[in-house]
């Protein structure tokens, strides 16, 4: 398993604001969230890069053995 140190920072992208930032992987949630609350009223609009989380999640899904 890897440390805190040895983990990935992950792509986060807002098509309305047109960024693209890479986040620490503990603090994706928090800082996805916080962007949405404080620039979209909440709305979901900031998310993980979609590529990427499709990637994670066909590698879970895979290891898991759903696959």
């Amino acid at each position: 398993m890897a440390s805190d140190d040895e983990l990935p920072e992950i792509p986060v992208v807002c098509p309305e604001c047109d960024t693209r930032t890479k986040v620490a992987f503990d603090e994706v949630e928090r800082a996805v969230q916080r962007h949405n609350d404080q620039l979209h009223d909440g709305e979901a609009v900031a998310e993980v890069d979609p590529e990427v989380l499709e990637a994670l999640t066909d590698r879970v899904a895979k290891d898991l053995g759903l696959f």
